[in-house]
């Protein structure tokens, strides 16, 4: 009898599922990456009233994804106990409770993708009573927190200056990495892979 990821459409499945965590995960770590090399004070900083602070966006994601992952296959994405216009109140005491808030969203979201099975990916489930099916909710978030997350970089890149250590690769290596890369032999790791070992 054939094993499930025996079939070619279930093993692509199985792939996307298993790229989708490794691009989450891969934000994640760029998010904290550059946290971790700000004081604290620029955590809270607006340019002006109206900005988002670094804390403000971490508040933001973390009541999205808690919103959205918690009972991910049986209940609407926007849960009638999000209080979204609290998450923009700059009101983070810390780094510590800023790690702390953070961190509890990305675990609900890690803890919903291990919960996700092949076969769910064609479902459809509902954010703001709108009709997704699991794939296309999946890809939503993965492009939402991406676009917070580079708002997250762009600030830190700000306030560094000359200090910042790239994230990437850095100005004027770009040859270089280039020709490390290719007198590699051909591997089928995730692209991201070698970015988030450090």
């Amino acid at each position: 009898m054939l094993s499930p990821l025996d079939n070619p459409f279930n093993a692509q499945s199985a792939d996307y599922l298993d790229s989708v965590k490794k691009q989450f995960q891969y934000y994640k770590w760029l998010g904290e990456q550059t946290i971790n090399q700000l004081p604290e004070e620029a955590l809270f900083s607006q340019i002006h009233p109206d900005s988002n602070s670094i804390g403000i966006i971490v508040k933001h994601l973390s009541g999205n994804m808690l919103s959205r992952w918690t009972d991910f296959l049986t209940a609407d994405g926007e849960k009638d106990w999000r209080q979204r216009e609290s998450e923009f109140q700059n009101d983070i005491q810390s780094k510590t409770q800023l790690f702390e808030i953070w961190n509890s969203g990305w675990a609900c979201l890690f803890k919903a993708l291990e919960e996700i099975s092949i076969v769910d990916l064609n479902k459809e489930i509902f954010i703001r009573n709108q009709g997704h099916t699991v794939i296309q909710a999946i890809n939503r978030q993965l492009a939402h927190y991406p676009y917070h997350i580079g708002q997250i970089v762009f600030i830190g890149k700000m306030v560094m200056g000359e200090n910042w250590k790239s994230l990437s690769i850095p100005r004027g290596t770009s040859q270089a990495y280039n020709s490390d890369k290719f007198a590699q032999p051909n591997h089928t790791e995730h692209f991201t892979d070698d970015l988030t070992k450090s």
